[in-house]
């Protein structure tokens, strides 16, 4: 199966912001996790902090051949209707990750405008999200 592990926002600085929140390790490591966690998938990782280039990499995902999407908008998650709709036109596997648990955090970080168009969402597990994310979108690919 070939994945889409999308970040967005200030995750390139993982491992140095908010350690208490997010934990030590950097994204790079996450993304070594998941491909040694699941070893027989096909991982695209893209990251920026552009909402713009975010959209345009959804909109690719045909093109890639990608088959699912696991997602960590950061704060875009509570903020972007643009990416809401470009998720909103995609009908693959789409599943929605948080580190830290954002219903335990700011009140304005508790609503998810990308949720609401996704498959599921998971927060809370720390870098143990991605890898639930994606066994919940290979679940979702192998009953529809």
């Amino acid at each position: 199966m070939k994945f889409l592990v999308i970040n967005g926002p200030n995750l390139n600085m993982l491992g140095t912001r908010n350690p208490e929140v997010y934990g030590s390790e950097t994204l790079s490591d996450i993304e070594n996790y998941i491909t040694d966690h699941f070893p027989g998938h096909t991982f695209e990782f893209y990251q920026s902090n552009v909402e713009g280039e975010l959209i345009n990499k959804l909109q690719s995902c045909t093109e890639l051949g990608i088959e699912a999407i696991v997602a960590n908008f950061g704060a875009y998650t509570h903020t972007s209707v643009a990416l809401r709709d470009a998720l909103e036109a995609i009908e693959i596997p789409k599943i929605e990750v948080h580190l830290s648990n954002i219903h335990a955090r700011e009140e304005f970080r508790e609503r998810s405008l990308t949720g609401a168009v996704v498959h599921g969402i998971i927060t809370g597990f720390g870098k143990q999200s991605y890898i639930l994310g994606i066994q919940a979108a290979e679940q979702l690919s192998t009953t529809s």
